[in-house]
């Protein structure tokens, strides 16, 4: 426990056991044949690691998380792959503090745009300079 960096193929599928947990490991061994052409040993031999490792177990042929992805990639400091992975929200949140500032900043950013659509519809504004400012 404690070595939280994996190659490429052991991320793919703990984003797979992640995406379907709990899942039986028989299941998991079909979900890996179909989406990453592994046989059932592949499967069970990179399971047994990341169980080593902490970040799953396998009990009574359930797999489950005893990490989150989020905990995972936050001891990992892969903040980039993280982010990369479509978690960008959770993730400035977290480096942010507070969803406030980013809330004030869609809030500015929706506004100018329905002034833009006010002006538009009213004929204030030609629609040349309505997508100029978009």
């Amino acid at each position: 426990m404690g070595n939280y960096k994996l190659a490429e193929a052991e991320e793919k599928f703990a984003e797979i056991i992640w995406a379907h947990e709990p899942i039986s490991s028989s299941e998991l061994v079909k979900v890996c044949e179909k989406e990453m052409n592994w046989k059932k040993s592949t499967t069970y031999t990179v399971l047994k690691k990341l169980c080593q490792k902490g970040i799953f177990q396998n009990e009574n042929t359930t797999v489950t998380a005893r990490m989150s992805r989020e905990e995972f990639y936050g001891k990992a400091g892969s903040t980039w792959r993280m982010c990369l992975r479509a978690h960008c929200p959770g993730f400035l949140l977290h480096f942010v503090g507070e969803e406030s500032y980013l809330q004030k900043k869609w809030k500015r950013c929706s506004g100018l745009l329905t002034n833009i659509r006010k002006k538009l519809s009213n004929g204030e504004m030609s629609a040349q300079a309505g997508k100029a400012l978009v």
